[in-house]
């Protein structure tokens, strides 16, 4: 397995800069270009983030004609980009994104590309330190029992996300769902597949649904919610995409605003006795486009489990995360690490801000857990040993893209200039509402065409 073996200079470099200077220098370069208005304490673009990215022509064609699709009508008909030129746009990404870039390898249906040709994307991504998260419906794992495993095994993939919503059409057995509710029996499907891969391979793989609302499943939302935070073992995190009218999306369906969005969500969060403060609390880029919400659960058996919200919109969490955004070590990113990895990452960061993290940020994560919890922290330790607690997480988020007439505003624009989500065309980093409404995608797709013939 690619990365599961590091050098004892590789430890080394991780606790000198457990950030490592080329993402420092990335951090800095989206630092600089957001607007004055932007440059907010808790503003992760440019302190944290250097923001994420996706293929394009890695597969356009698709096998469900979705009601709520942002591709066009054309998509079925172009042919699939040369693999080199798939290899040569995570170059462009790596570059664009630094260590551990956040990589989506999506299009139309990627799983409908020949097997062993994603199986050299995705070890090729791994190669050059990207980690690539496969975007599926899912039906094609369903449908090839082993898939997954092989993805996992000989792809070297440790993220996927599927997406399941009620806009869907072509599903296996729900070729007309009138409501999420009905889909819950897919997504019990899903969650046991991706527990069952993981116990046969032996392999972390981390999974994340996606979904589009409209008005229309507007209302089970919380239904989807409450589901997720009770298999969030198997889906650690669930992203919400607001509908935008592009591509083939049909003229019937009607959008929702994120106040909309949001209201259902704290539906299901007071369930579980989280009075929902919002979502504003952590940006990335503009506020407009996407919210991000990072919750902790406490767990007790045969007991509701417990969200405590991260981060809320308080004097006190905003100032914590205004310092932890400056410390100049909010940019280590745990993410694929290995144990040793993470421990020498962690201990790096302890030995660049040992005061903050043992004065301040220690003690404010303790004071979640032990108000969170209901309980003091020395009898949730014990609980914890005793095995009757258990600390976890679980992360709501959403992204709203635009039509081509919010493309056209001023805000439209400011979006667009503030942009954490590209997609490179061409070796340019584009903004993915730019693909996906301002034409973009369709001259990409028109030189796949031409190119072909």
């Amino acid at each position: 397995m690619i990365g599961q073996r590091k050098t004892l200079g590789t430890l080394v470099s991780l606790f000198r800069d457990p950030v490592t200077a080329e993402k420092r220098r990335l951090l800095a370069d989206r630092w600089s270009a957001l607007p004055d208005s932007l440059r907010r304490p808790t503003q992760g673009l440019g302190q944290k983030a250097t923001g994420c990215g996706a293929t394009i022509g890695v597969q356009p064609k698709c096998d469900f004609s979705c009601t709520g699709c942002y591709l066009g009508a054309e998509a079925n008909t172009i042919p699939p980009l040369p693999l080199a030129q798939v290899l040569e746009q995570l170059d462009t990404l790596r570059a664009h994104l630094g260590p551990k870039s956040n990589v989506q390898i999506t299009d139309g249906e990627v799983t409908l590309r020949p097997i062993e040709e994603l199986l050299r994307i995705l070890t090729y991504a791994r190669s050059i330190g990207i980690v690539p998260m496969v975007m599926t419906h899912g039906d094609n794992l369903r449908k090839n029992p082993g898939l997954l495993e092989r993805l996992m095994v000989d792809g070297s993939l440790t993220e996927i996300s599927i997406h399941i919503d009620i806009t869907q059409r072509g599903r296996l057995g729900y070729r007309l769902p009138a409501s999420e509710v009905e889909l819950m029996p897919l997504r019990d499907e899903f969650a046991a597949m991706i527990r069952s891969a993981r116990k046969k391979t032996g392999l972390r793989l981390r999974a994340a649904q996606t979904l589009t609302v409209t008005q229309e499943n507007l209302p089970q939302i919380s239904d989807v919610v409450t589901w997720s935070i009770h298999n969030r073992d198997a889906f650690s995190l669930i992203s919400f995409q607001p509908m935008a009218h592009v591509g083939r999306t049909r003229e019937g369906l009607q959008g929702v605003t994120s106040a909309e969005l949001w209201r259902e969500v704290s539906r299901a969060t007071e369930r579980f006795g989280l009075p929902f403060t919002g979502p504003d609390a952590i940006q990335f880029g503009h506020p407009q486009c996407t919210r991000f919400v990072p919750l902790l659960v406490v767990d007790r058996n045969d007991a509701q489990p417990e969200l405590i919200q991260f981060v809320r919109n308080s004097e006190e969490d905003i100032a914590i995360m205004g310092q932890y955004m400056e410390s100049g070590i909010a940019g280590a990113a745990f993410r694929d690490d290995w144990p040793m990895e993470m421990l020498a990452r962690g201990a790096g960061m302890v030995k660049a801000r040992p005061r903050w993290i043992v004065g301040k940020g220690l003690p404010w994560m303790l004071r979640k857990i032990r108000d969170g919890g209901k309980t003091s922290i020395t009898s949730f330790v014990l609980e914890t040993i005793r095995g009757k607690a258990r600390l976890g997480s679980f992360t709501l988020t959403s992204h709203h893209f635009m039509s081509p007439a919010e493309l056209e505003t001023e805000l439209g624009k400011e979006r667009l200039d503030a942009c954490i989500f590209k997609v490179p065309v061409n070796g340019e980093m584009i903004p993915m509402c730019a693909v996906n409404a301002a034409g973009s995608r369709e001259r990409f797709y028109g030189q796949l065409a031409s190119a072909a013939h």
